[in-house]
């Protein structure tokens, strides 16, 4: 699924900046996704539903540059909430669609379990089919052109945009790293249940995507790096006290806390991607995107490195990674 969604993001991006029918991209995701994931449950083995899953998971992804690029271009000077506000909803999902498949597979098998959850995708296909009409359109002067794809690449290839995307990086590899360990943690240090990590995973997640667009609008008031600034260097204060306490409650709400900070703050990181390159948002979304959870998802690997030497170096690995998320966008800012 995440091999496919990162071979979906950048282009899904490059032609939402191309067509002028936003609304009929946007339908056409809701399909894909319905349709991938119906086929996938009729999967006969491990391979082929691995890469029928990736396909679907396309749909997914192509979804998010198109949206979030239209979002910023219906609300330039908000820039921050309007991300909040898209990512609030996915986030939610993330949250409440396990407890919901945990309860499906509880009362029948796994591919009737997959061809129910397609069910809420269909029917937004359906209800999409009377609105999409109303998405506004983009105008055709500023469509993407190849001089301008070859200018937005030579955004990127400056110092600034250099520092800028190896420090979104960074900031994402501390997130997925935090993410990744802390259930595993709270399960064998403080015998956690399944049940009980979840719900503290969920927890972190949830106070997470309520506040991004809080945070997205404080951004788009007061600045995002110093907001970033403050909020890494918190959220790295908590990670790495959790290596040093040992009362259970306060090491846990530390790592809660982490994670619920870093989470609120990525509506502002992306924002800050869109200020570097916000002639054609969607393309920036796209390419972000494949950062995100493309060379991000490394913080996962080199946590569970770490984690196979001591659970808690995982923690310092994910402080250390924050930290330098501040430093390389303080150069960015700086170039």
């Amino acid at each position: 699924h995440s091999v496919g969604a990162s071979l979906a993001y950048f282009p899904a991006g490059v032609l939402a900046d191309r067509v002028h029918a936003q609304g009929k991209l946007l339908l056409w995701t809701f399909w894909w996704v319905a349709i991938g994931y119906f086929v996938a449950s009729w999967a006969p083995g491990f391979w082929s539903l691995a890469i029928l899953l990736a396909i679907a998971g396309m749909g997914d992804a192509a979804w998010h540059p198109i949206a979030t690029g239209m979002l910023v271009r219906q609300m330039p000077n908000q820039r921050g909430q309007a991300l909040g506000i898209h990512a609030l909803g996915g986030t939610l999902a993330e949250v409440l669609s396990p407890l919901m498949v945990g309860f499906l597979l509880s009362i029948m098998n796994w591919q009737q379990a997959l061809q129910l959850s397609v069910l809420p995708t269909v029917l937004m296909g359906i209800a999409f089919l009377f609105v999409f009409r109303k998405i506004p359109a983009r105008h055709a002067k500023t469509t993407l052109s190849r001089i301008d794809l070859i200018a937005f690449a030579n955004q990127w290839r400056t110092r600034s945009g250099l520092f800028l995307i190896a420090g979104i990086a960074s900031y994402n590899m501390a997130l997925i790293a935090l993410m990744t360990m802390t259930p595993l943690f709270i399960q064998r240090t403080y015998d956690f249940s399944s049940v009980e990590a979840g719900t503290t995973f969920a927890l972190a997640m949830l106070v997470g995507s309520i506040g991004q667009p809080i945070i997205g609008r404080l951004s788009d008031r007061r600045g995002r790096f110093w907001i970033f600034v403050f909020s890494s260097v918190l959220a790295t204060a908590l990670t790495v006290s959790a290596i040093f306490l040992d009362t259970p409650l306060i090491v846990v709400g530390s790592l809660v806390g982490a994670m619920a900070i870093l989470v609120m703050i990525r509506s502002g990181v992306l924002a800050m991607a869109i200020d570097h390159s916000s002639k054609h948002a969607a393309t920036s979304m796209g390419f972000v995107f494949v950062v995100l959870d493309g060379v991000g998802a490394l913080g996962a690997l080199l946590a569970g490195l770490a984690g196979d030497f001591n659970l808690l170096a995982s923690f310092a690995l994910a402080g250390g990674l924050s930290t330098a998320a501040v430093g390389l966008i303080a150069l960015a800012r700086h170039s």
